[in-house]
């Protein structure tokens, strides 16, 4: 998730739009770096006229991409929206307000809004963005389209999903929730914290790792550990694995077919 929304601030425009804008969209765009889609899974798509698309997902407060790149795997056509310059991530992207961009015109809709203010055990001061996750799901409830909020352990949350690195075979620690509007479960098995894991938090921590026991922590590894390498540390500090939304992806295809 990333923390760079900041209450009340809105900023709109970027730069070099390389296709032409949806009618409902009132922000110029820019297409960055648009990888090769793989083949789409049973149920990922959608057919216009004899034509086969892949559904759009809006990620809201989408950061450098980690969650964009899971869904994206999964089969979806993403497009991030955050308040600050975001260079490199992968898809689609609009610098503006995730509070107040209009939601209109996507199949499905992820949320990550900043996490400091719900972390635990008082490691981050008061950050100011904790109203951010009630108010979005407010916002998100009223577009009548499948949606997902992802936040850290004990954010004020319905945990449907609770993911851990160790359960996709990542050695990385990272504990994260989700809540859907379909009240998903998940059938991954439990988290095993049995092996030497990488702490990807706030910098690279060395040789020494973020905490004893823990493997060395540079720009590398933390690449490495979440699957991730077009990111600077500071942003992966902040990403979720794409392997997290890729899995949560394939259910929202699945819940989007059941629905059509």
């Amino acid at each position: 998730m990333t923390g760079a929304a900041e209450a009340g601030a809105g900023v709109a425009g970027v730069v070099a739009p390389r296709r032409e804008l949806r009618p409902h969209l009132h922000f110029r765009r820019a297409q960055i770096n648009h990888p090769a889609s793989p083949p789409l899974p049973y149920g990922g798509f959608t057919r216009y006229h004899g034509l086969v698309t892949r559904p759009r997902l809006l990620d809201l407060f989408c950061g450098a991409g980690g969650a964009a790149t899971g869904y994206h795997r999964a089969g979806f056509d993403v497009t991030g929206v955050d308040i600050n310059p975001q260079p490199r991530y992968p898809f689609t992207f609009i610098q503006a307000d995730a509070m107040t961009f209009p939601l209109d015109g996507y199949n499905a809709i992820h949320a990550s809004p900043p996490c400091q203010d719900h972390v635990r055990g008082g490691l981050q001061n008061d950050h100011g963005t904790g109203w951010m996750l009630a108010a979005i799901r407010d916002r998100l409830e009223g577009t009548g389209v499948p949606w997902i909020i992802e936040n850290v352990p004990g954010a004020p949350m319905r945990a449907d999903y609770r993911l851990c690195g160790s359960q996709f075979g990542l050695p990385v620690r990272r504990h994260r929730w989700f809540e859907t509007s379909w009240h998903g479960f998940s059938l991954v098995p439990p988290c095993d914290h049995s092996r030497p894991a990488v702490g990807v938090y706030g910098h690279p921590h060395g040789d020494s790792g973020a905490w004893r026991g823990m493997l060395p922590g540079t720009l590398e590894t933390w690449s490495a550990a979440m699957s991730i390498d077009w990111m600077t540390a500071p942003e992966l500090s902040q990403a979720l694995p794409p392997a997290y939304t890729g899995y949560i992806g394939r259910g929202l295809l699945e819940h989007l077919a059941a629905a059509a």
